[in-house]
C-alpha cells in the first residue's frame, strides 16, 4: 500500500515538473492573441474589439 502511494506521489510530481515547462511554439500562440482584449485571432488582421 505504501508503494502505491510513493509511486503515484512520484508520478503526480513528474506531472506537475512538465506542466512548468513550456512547450516549443508558445511564442507563436501568444502572438496570436489581441494586445486590447486578449483573444485569440484567427486570421492576422485586427481583433473585432478595435471596432466598438
Amino acid at each position: 500500500m505504501i508503494k502505491i502511494v510513493t509511486l503515484f506521489l512520484a508520478g503526480m510530481a513528474v506531472l506537475a515538473m512538465f506542466g512548468r515547462l513550456r512547450y516549443p511554439g508558445q511564442k507563436t500562440i501568444e502572438r496570436l492573441k489581441c494586445p486590447t482584449c486578449g483573444r485569440y485571432r484567427v486570421t492576422e488582421r485586427s481583433c473585432d474589439c478595435d471596432k466598438k
